[in-house]
């Protein structure tokens, strides 16, 4: 799998990639120049190999590869992916194009309620009442807020001062190159069960493409506690 619709706008693409887990095995036998370059199937050593590499922790031959994703996302889920400082990015900019009229509305079944303390919140399903108004709300701000933004470009306002009107449930996109290593990170935490469920629909999503391009760093990785090295 190299593309997940997401969401109701949104969607993970694999636009590119460098990698494979012949790169993890020759960037670790390096250092005793042992490196095959030729080497397209991997032998139960070089398995034992990465997953010795993965259970130690010996984390840098996981970095000698590339993935090159491109993601379409609501706003507030793209600013909790930046936060993980591990690769490159380049998001779509309203500063220079119109944004669209494109925002993002959970499945009615999504609508949660939130109890507990900062840390430990547990998060359940919200009643047909209030997520049904929920919607509703979220429907209305999104239309006051776009009539708004279409209304400031059409008077001749600048997109860079119009687009601040715009709420975090707007779609963004961007492109994200990064390596094995980082995706384990991200994934280890995007993943878990405490994470916040719009994320996590991304990070499955990553980490089924992964899983195809490096299956044996990925089933090592998931047998050692989906710790990233």
């Amino acid at each position: 799998m190299e593309y997940a619709d997401l969401l109701n706008y949104g969607f993970v693409r694999l636009d590119g990639h460098m990698a494979d887990d012949a790169s993890v095995v020759n960037a670790a036998r390096v250092s005793f120049a042992k490196n095959d370059l030729d080497k397209v199937e991997l032998t139960d050593a070089d398995k034992g190999l990465i997953n010795f590499l993965m259970r130690e922790r010996h984390g840098t031959p996981f970095e000698h590869n590339a993935f090159r994703f491109h993601v379409k996302c609501p706003v507030f889920v793209a600013r909790e992916w930046f936060r993980h400082r591990i690769g490159s990015f380049n998001e779509f900019s309203a500063r220079y194009s119109e944004a669209p009229n494109q925002f993002y509305l959970p499945d009615l079944s999504m609508v949660r309620t939130q109890k507990g303390k900062p840390g430990a919140y547990v998060f359940e399903q919200a009643d047909m009442e209030v997520s049904m108004n929920a919607l509703e709300h979220m429907r209305k701000a999104y239309e006051d807020a776009y009539t708004a933004y279409a209304s400031m470009i059409r008077d001749g306002v600048a997109k860079e001062l119009a687009r601040t009107v715009l709420p975090v449930g707007m779609y963004t996109q961007f492109y994200w190159t990064v390596n094995a290593r980082s995706i384990m990170n991200f994934c280890s935490l995007r993943s878990a069960s405490t994470a916040q469920f719009e994320i996590r629909e991304y990070s499955f999503a990553i980490e089924k493409i992964f899983a195809g391009i490096m299956p044996i760093t990925f089933n090592s990785w998931i047998d050692n506690g989906r710790v990233a090295p």
